[in-house]
């Protein structure tokens, strides 16, 4: 087993399109909860998963909006940790370097990551529940810790209440989105997992192609791959300790 990850380290040192796919571990290291963590304030008497919903939304619009502006200032205020510096840095030593992501913040994005694939979709692109027509956000919401209920705004072109930009439980993935991340899959030289837990399909499909079709996939992650996942190398530790030292370590001599 140890020469087949050899060779998985060799291919990322020779590899010029790289895959990077990220999930809630990527930006806790900047500060951002993921959904495994206990809610605080408003939130504690909920989990996440009941927030998440459009179902949620059509009973208490106050309730799921000011929940998704207390998520979304706390995106703004974080800053990319240095897994998202090294992967933004890693672009400019490979001819093709794409980010797939389950994440709904813009950390790649401001760490300077050009070619990012959000799954998920954003906590930035809000948009009206009945008709889809975009919203324009302005500002980081000036949200308390503990958040409050906040009347979602109202759409210009048809009066629907606008929702967050985000795919909800029980929605579809973006199929553009979708498409392009398969896509990037079948083209890249090696897959690296960072922070994601392999549990949220059909997002968790994705390394397991990248398997099927025999390419390297490396997961870098504190807790062990899922059972899917086994005949992948795992790199043990954090994404902003261990991708910084990928980088300078594999960089083209």
């Amino acid at each position: 087993m140890e020469n087949q990850h050899d060779l998985e380290l060799l291919a990322l040192r020779t590899a010029q399109n790289i895959l990077v796919f990220t999930g809630a571990g990527m930006s806790a290291d900047s500060g951002i909860p993921t959904f495994r963590d206990a809610l605080t304030g408003l939130w504690e008497r909920f989990d996440a998963q009941q927030l998440a919903t459009p179902e949620a939304f059509r009973r208490d619009p106050p309730l799921v909006w000011g929940w998704y502006e207390w998520r979304r200032g706390k995106a703004l205020h974080a800053a990319p940790n240095a897994g998202h510096l090294a992967i933004a840095a890693w672009q400019h030593l490979v001819a093709q370097l794409t980010v797939v992501t389950q994440n709904v913040d813009d950390l790649h994005e401001r760490a300077g990551s050009s070619r990012v694939i959000h799954l998920h979709g954003s906590l930035h692109q809000p948009r009206c529940f009945d008709c889809g027509h975009p919203f324009e956000q302005q500002g980081i919401p000036d949200e308390p810790e503990g958040g409050r209920r906040l009347p979602p705004p109202l759409c210009g072109h048809c009066g629907g209440p606008i929702r967050p930009g985000v795919v909800w439980f029980g929605e579809m993935l973006p199929p553009e989105a979708l498409a392009a991340a398969e896509a990037a899959v079948r083209s890249c030289d090696v897959m690296i997992v960072v922070g994601t837990s392999g549990l949220v399909f059909p997002a968790a499909r994705l390394p397991m192609i990248a398997l099927q079709l025999k390419k390297p996939v490396i997961v870098v992650d504190p807790q062990p791959p899922t059972e899917a996942l086994e005949k992948a190398l795992w790199l043990k530790g954090r994404a902003s300790e261990l991708l910084p030292a990928m980088v300078g370590a594999l960089k083209p001599r």
